[in-house]
């Protein structure tokens, strides 16, 4: 008797409603909006600030480059702005490399 129940109660467990579509793909979404949210966007966000920053690079800024160069900008072009390095050592370098505008050292830190 159990061989004949037992193919019954496969069809029956196979015959369950499926849940909507969906409702399958909803962890995906998710999972990207938290990643938006978290990581895409703050990204986005500080490369447009550095791309304000860099466009309005003007002569006597002090700036760091990507390579780790801390210097003052002498002369600005639309794609270069050159650099002294120490006295009467200058680099031309594309604004694109340069990382950071340093602010000048006489202000007090933020904390105090």
């Amino acid at each position: 008797m159990t061989s004949a129940i037992l193919p019954l109660l496969s069809a029956a467990a196979g015959a369950g409603q499926q849940p909507p579509v969906w409702i399958t793909y909803l962890p995906f979404v998710a999972i990207f909006a938290v990643m938006w949210f978290l990581m895409i966007r703050p990204q986005m966000k500080r490369q447009r600030e550095l791309q304000n920053k860099i466009s309005s690079i003007k002569k006597g800024d002090q700036v760091l480059t990507a390579g780790g160069f801390l210097g003052k900008v002498t002369k600005v072009d639309d794609d270069y702005a050159e650099v002294e390095l120490a006295p009467n050592v200058r680099v031309k370098a594309l604004k694109s490399t340069i990382a950071d505008i340093v602010p000048p050292t006489g202000s007090k830190p933020a904390n105090d």
